[in-house]
């Protein structure tokens, strides 16, 4: 546990859901945790859950803060889950500002990150952990361009980890989608749209998901990912109640 155990990992997006999750999961298998949020209240609670989490206030979405953040702790384990709350609404009901907002938040902090870890770069080594959405693969049609934004967010991965390779670097970068959850603010609001979108109760939605994926489930599954050997890694994972199940 060498690449975890008393190693730092940064989680942006650490302040509730799966982030929280993560964070937690790392915590507990004996990394220093930062936790990088804009919410102070709900990160000093999870500062408060665990000694080895630290917390930073900073919105993901700032260039200087990926500058910083990654100048500062050269992270040997970053961790991107922070995003925008898709509007839920039909394509006709959105207008260019709803429908584009995932562009400007989930793409924007992919790009802003990957640069900087190239940039800096991160130690030999390192793993890089984009978490995105299993809408990158069905679509999402009553939530704009969020979708597309997630789907952006892989391709931005494989790109950052193509030109790691061709530079020498020794980093994984790797893409996780986690299915529709209701632990957490875009997965309960996707499924209360996604249920009255199709008559159902938010219940019987939830039903035929199967089982649930939880904050608890992602991050253990996301330490089992960064203890894996990377010769063994695959550039993207889908993410389910069940675990992780390779991209084809």
């Amino acid at each position: 546990m060498t690449i975890v155990s008393g190693q730092r990992a940064v989680v942006v997006g650490a302040s509730r859901g799966l982030g929280r999750g993560i964070a937690c999961a790392f915590a507990e298998a004996g990394a220093r945790v930062v936790a990088v949020a804009r919410t102070a209240p709900a990160l000093a609670e999870l500062a408060d859950s665990n000694p080895n989490i630290a917390t930073e206030v900073a919105d993901a979405a700032d260039a200087t803060v990926a500058w910083n953040l990654i100048d500062r702790y050269e992270p040997p384990v970053l961790v991107l889950v922070a995003g925008a709350n898709p509007v839920m609404r039909a394509l006709q009901h959105q207008t260019w500002e709803t429908f584009s907002a995932n562009w400007h938040t989930d793409v924007k902090i992919a790009f802003s990150w990957l640069r900087e870890a190239l940039l800096k770069p991160l130690p030999p080594g390192s793993r890089v952990v984009v978490v995105s959405s299993g809408a990158a693969l069905n679509g999402s049609p009553a939530s704009g361009g969020y979708a597309g934004a997630k789907a952006t967010q892989r391709f931005i991965a494989d790109y950052a980890q193509d030109e790691a390779r061709r530079a020498g670097l020794g980093l994984t970068i790797t893409t996780v989608l986690p299915r529709m959850t209701p632990f957490g603010d875009v997965g309960s609001r996707g499924v209360r749209a996604y249920a009255a979108r199709t008559g159902q109760t938010e219940e019987q939605y939830l039903q035929q998901l199967g089982k649930l994926l939880t904050p608890q489930v992602a991050g253990s599954a996301l330490v089992e990912l960064v203890l894996a050997d990377p010769a063994n890694t695959a550039p993207g994972y889908l993410l389910t109640g069940a675990g992780l199940q390779e991209l084809p």
